[in-house]
């Protein structure tokens, strides 16, 4: 019998999302300078996901490096209830693990098995491994592409399939456990993890 037909799959324990180029401005192009309401869109699949992940009792937060006066209106679009993690007291820049440790802290969770990470940008996922989480990489959004979705869907299929898989090699060369297009992939690739957990697998 199938291991998922005989134990129901394990909810992740805590999402951490990467805010830019992740759950808000497909291609990760705010800036400082910048006017955050041009690219406070939620990306394909992003409200949908988190809706799921609250409907299954799931803490999540976002994490950006961005100055809280650009994070903070980037994220108007989100549901109030996902967290906001500023960087830690201590100024540890990713890859260090500090920001994520502390943004389970700020969640109130207690363990890090089944804890994940995903995002689009190298060095949050670099912090993710090095704090000892599940991760999973974004391949079209991101600054690996670095696109408007307007942009991406303008592209000739071929080149898009070059892009992506530029990314794509570029996460799992850092060792990201997952690569997914964007977050409306995420569902089956949570189901994934959730499996690998189940046979004994460690991040």
């Amino acid at each position: 019998m199938p291991l998922t037909a005989a134990v129901p799959l394990p909810a992740p324990t805590a999402l951490l999302f990467g805010l830019s180029g992740c759950l808000v401005d497909f291609g990760a192009r705010a800036r400082p300078h910048l006017d955050p309401d041009e690219h406070n869109h939620a990306t394909p699949g992003a409200l949908e996901i988190l809706q799921g992940l609250q409907q299954r009792g799931v803490p999540c937060a976002w994490l950006d490096e961005l100055p809280h006066a650009v994070s903070q209106p980037l994220a108007a679009t989100l549901p109030s209830w996902v967290k906001a993690s500023l960087p830690p007291a201590n100024g540890a820049q990713w890859p260090a693990p500090n920001a994520c440790w502390h943004a389970l802290m700020t969640l109130g969770v207690q363990q890090l098995e089944g804890c994940v990470l995903v995002s689009g940008e190298p060095r949050l996922l670099q912090s993710g491994l090095n704090a000892g989480l599940w991760t999973i990489g974004l391949a079209s959004c991101g600054p690996l592409c670095g696109l408007s979705p307007v942009e991406w869907q303008a592209l000739p299929q071929k080149e898009r399939e070059r892009k992506r898989a530029k990314a794509t090699v570029e996460l799992f060369s850092l060792g990201v456990h997952s690569v997914i297009d964007h977050l409306g992939e995420l569902a089956t690739c949570l189901d994934d993890i959730a499996l690998r957990r189940l046979k004994g697998e460690k991040p």
